[in-house]
Protein backbone atom coordinates (compact mmCIF):
# COMPACT_ATOMS: atom_id res chain seq x y z
CA UNK A 1 0.00 0.00 0.00
CA UNK A 2 1.31 3.44 -0.89
CA UNK A 3 1.98 5.97 1.56
CA UNK A 4 1.82 9.91 0.78
CA UNK A 5 6.01 9.23 1.14
CA UNK A 6 5.28 7.81 -2.51
CA UNK A 7 2.91 10.39 -3.99
CA UNK A 8 5.81 12.09 -5.89
CA UNK A 9 4.73 12.54 -9.69
CA UNK A 10 7.66 13.47 -12.03
CA UNK A 11 7.54 17.15 -12.79
CA UNK A 12 7.04 16.69 -16.29
CA UNK A 13 3.56 14.85 -15.50
CA UNK A 14 2.84 17.52 -13.05
CA UNK A 15 3.67 20.66 -15.68
CA UNK A 16 1.35 18.34 -18.32
CA UNK A 17 -1.48 18.00 -16.00
CA UNK A 18 -1.75 22.07 -14.96
CA UNK A 19 -1.75 21.98 -19.25
CA UNK A 20 -4.90 19.89 -18.76
CA UNK A 21 -3.65 17.05 -20.03
CA UNK A 22 -6.34 14.12 -19.21
CA UNK A 23 -3.18 11.50 -18.96
CA UNK A 24 -1.52 13.57 -16.35
CA UNK A 25 -4.31 13.59 -14.55
CA UNK A 26 -4.58 9.96 -14.30
CA UNK A 27 -1.25 9.24 -13.56
CA UNK A 28 -1.29 11.93 -10.47
CA UNK A 29 -4.68 10.31 -9.31
CA UNK A 30 -2.47 6.84 -9.56
CA UNK A 31 0.07 8.39 -7.48
CA UNK A 32 -1.88 9.42 -4.63
CA UNK A 33 -5.65 7.75 -4.92
CA UNK A 34 -4.65 5.08 -2.29
CA UNK A 35 -3.08 7.29 0.12
CA UNK A 36 -6.01 10.05 -0.15
CA UNK A 37 -8.44 6.62 0.00
CA UNK A 38 -6.79 4.57 3.42
CA UNK A 39 -6.05 8.24 4.94
CA UNK A 40 -10.16 8.90 4.71
CA UNK A 41 -11.41 5.39 5.46
CA UNK A 42 -9.01 5.34 8.32
CA UNK A 43 -10.43 8.92 9.67
CA UNK A 44 -14.17 8.39 8.57
CA UNK A 45 -14.31 4.28 9.07
CA UNK A 46 -16.87 4.36 5.93
CA UNK A 47 -15.37 3.30 2.53
CA UNK A 48 -18.58 5.49 0.86
CA UNK A 49 -17.49 8.29 2.80
CA UNK A 50 -14.00 7.73 2.14
CA UNK A 51 -14.86 7.28 -2.01
CA UNK A 52 -16.20 10.98 -1.30
CA UNK A 53 -13.49 12.36 -0.04
CA UNK A 54 -10.86 11.17 -2.40
CA UNK A 55 -13.50 12.63 -5.12
CA UNK A 56 -13.19 15.83 -3.30
CA UNK A 57 -9.32 15.68 -3.05
CA UNK A 58 -8.93 14.60 -6.40
CA UNK A 59 -11.57 17.34 -7.80
CA UNK A 60 -9.47 20.01 -5.66
CA UNK A 61 -5.94 19.18 -6.45
CA UNK A 62 -6.98 19.44 -10.47
CA UNK A 63 -8.65 22.61 -9.42
CA UNK A 64 -5.92 24.52 -8.00
CA UNK A 65 -2.46 22.82 -9.34
CA UNK A 66 -2.38 25.74 -11.98
CA UNK A 67 -1.43 27.74 -9.10
CA UNK A 68 0.63 25.44 -7.30
CA UNK A 69 4.34 25.93 -8.24
CA UNK A 70 6.78 24.14 -5.34
CA UNK A 71 6.77 20.60 -6.65
CA UNK A 72 8.52 19.50 -4.18
CA UNK A 73 5.88 19.90 -1.58
CA UNK A 74 3.41 18.12 -3.57
CA UNK A 75 2.60 14.77 -1.63
CA UNK A 76 2.02 17.05 2.10
CA UNK A 77 -0.15 19.80 0.05
CA UNK A 78 -2.58 16.28 -1.39
CA UNK A 79 -2.33 15.23 2.22
CA UNK A 80 -3.30 18.47 3.73
CA UNK A 81 -6.00 18.68 0.91
CA UNK A 82 -7.37 14.97 2.05
CA UNK A 83 -7.53 16.27 6.00
CA UNK A 84 -9.27 18.55 5.19
CA UNK A 85 -11.55 16.95 3.98
CA UNK A 86 -12.01 14.36 5.74
CA UNK A 87 -12.50 16.34 8.76
CA UNK A 88 -14.75 18.16 6.82
CA UNK A 89 -17.06 15.28 6.68
CA UNK A 90 -16.44 13.78 10.07
CA UNK A 91 -18.02 17.57 11.21
CA UNK A 92 -20.47 17.57 8.82
CA UNK A 93 -24.18 17.20 10.65
CA UNK A 94 -25.05 14.34 7.99
CA UNK A 95 -21.87 12.69 9.45
CA UNK A 96 -23.01 13.29 12.85
CA UNK A 97 -26.89 12.01 12.04
CA UNK A 98 -26.19 8.70 10.16
CA UNK A 99 -23.43 8.19 13.72
CA UNK A 100 -25.87 8.77 15.71
CA UNK A 101 -28.80 6.76 13.85
CA UNK A 102 -26.06 3.77 14.00
CA UNK A 103 -25.80 3.99 17.69
CA UNK A 104 -22.49 5.64 17.34
CA UNK A 105 -21.50 7.55 20.14
CA UNK A 106 -18.86 10.45 20.01
CA UNK A 107 -17.33 10.22 23.40
CA UNK A 108 -17.42 6.94 24.68
CA UNK A 109 -16.89 4.60 22.13
CA UNK A 110 -16.68 0.84 22.36
CA UNK A 111 -14.09 -1.92 23.17
CA UNK A 112 -13.33 -4.76 20.58
CA UNK A 113 -12.61 -8.01 22.27
CA UNK A 114 -9.15 -9.67 22.60
CA UNK A 115 -8.98 -12.33 20.30
CA UNK A 116 -9.26 -15.64 22.67
CA UNK A 117 -6.10 -17.66 20.85
CA UNK A 118 -2.47 -16.40 20.50
CA UNK A 119 -1.29 -18.74 17.74
CA UNK A 120 0.88 -17.64 15.61
CA UNK A 121 -1.01 -18.66 12.17
CA UNK A 122 -3.12 -15.35 13.29
CA UNK A 123 -0.37 -13.29 13.27
CA UNK A 124 -1.70 -12.04 9.71
CA UNK A 125 -4.34 -11.05 11.04
CA UNK A 126 -3.07 -8.59 13.48
CA UNK A 127 -3.66 -5.78 11.44
CA UNK A 128 -7.05 -6.85 10.52
CA UNK A 129 -7.83 -6.86 14.45
CA UNK A 130 -6.17 -3.58 14.71
CA UNK A 131 -8.78 -2.15 12.16
CA UNK A 132 -11.59 -3.70 13.79
CA UNK A 133 -10.06 -2.40 16.60
CA UNK A 134 -9.93 1.48 15.40
CA UNK A 135 -13.40 1.00 13.80
CA UNK A 136 -14.46 0.83 17.46
CA UNK A 137 -13.55 4.32 18.32
CA UNK A 138 -15.28 7.44 17.80
CA UNK A 139 -15.22 9.07 14.83
CA UNK A 140 -13.07 11.76 16.40
CA UNK A 141 -10.59 9.39 18.67
CA UNK A 142 -10.17 7.44 15.40
CA UNK A 143 -9.20 10.43 13.17
CA UNK A 144 -6.72 11.70 16.10
CA UNK A 145 -4.67 8.80 16.27
CA UNK A 146 -4.38 8.07 12.82
CA UNK A 147 -3.31 11.67 12.10
CA UNK A 148 -0.59 11.40 15.49
CA UNK A 149 0.57 7.97 15.30
CA UNK A 150 0.67 6.84 11.57
CA UNK A 151 0.42 10.52 9.59
CA UNK A 152 3.01 12.33 12.13
CA UNK A 153 1.18 15.48 12.88
CA UNK A 154 1.47 17.32 16.44
CA UNK A 155 -1.04 17.86 18.76
CA UNK A 156 -0.81 21.63 18.16
CA UNK A 157 -1.46 20.59 14.28
CA UNK A 158 -4.70 18.32 15.44
CA UNK A 159 -6.23 21.03 17.06
CA UNK A 160 -5.96 23.54 14.59
CA UNK A 161 -7.47 21.23 12.11
CA UNK A 162 -10.33 20.10 14.63
CA UNK A 163 -10.90 23.67 15.74
CA UNK A 164 -10.19 22.33 19.20
CA UNK A 165 -7.31 22.60 21.91
CA UNK A 166 -4.32 21.03 22.49
CA UNK A 167 -5.62 19.09 25.33
CA UNK A 168 -8.55 18.04 23.99
CA UNK A 169 -5.96 16.05 21.07
CA UNK A 170 -4.14 14.67 23.76
CA UNK A 171 -6.99 13.44 25.88
CA UNK A 172 -8.32 11.92 22.77
CA UNK A 173 -5.19 10.18 21.88
CA UNK A 174 -4.50 9.22 25.57
CA UNK A 175 -7.95 7.23 25.75
CA UNK A 176 -7.70 5.85 22.39
CA UNK A 177 -4.37 4.44 23.35
CA UNK A 178 -5.87 2.95 26.32
CA UNK A 179 -8.90 1.26 24.46
CA UNK A 180 -6.54 -0.23 22.22
CA UNK A 181 -4.29 -1.47 24.50
CA UNK A 182 -7.70 -3.09 26.40
CA UNK A 183 -8.56 -4.47 23.28
CA UNK A 184 -5.19 -5.82 21.70
CA UNK A 185 -2.79 -5.63 24.46
CA UNK A 186 0.65 -3.63 24.73
CA UNK A 187 2.83 -5.40 21.97
CA UNK A 188 0.05 -4.81 19.44
CA UNK A 189 -0.86 -1.44 19.86
CA UNK A 190 3.17 -0.36 20.09
CA UNK A 191 3.57 -2.50 16.97
CA UNK A 192 1.08 -1.11 14.80
CA UNK A 193 1.41 2.19 15.94
CA UNK A 194 4.57 3.62 14.72
CA UNK A 195 5.08 7.03 14.50
CA UNK A 196 5.90 7.95 10.93
CA UNK A 197 7.63 11.63 9.52
CA UNK A 198 4.96 13.49 7.94
CA UNK A 199 5.65 15.08 4.63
Amino acid sequence: MGGFSDCQPDPAILARARGGDMKAHEALYAAYGTAVYTLALRILGEPAHADEVLQDTCIEVIRHLATFRDDAAFAGWVKRIAVNKSLAMLRSAWHRKARAFDGGEEDEPGIAEPAAEDDPAKQVGHATDLSQALDTLSPTARAVIWLYDVEGYTHQEIAELMNRTVSFSKSQLARAHERLRSALGDYEVTSCMPRQSSC
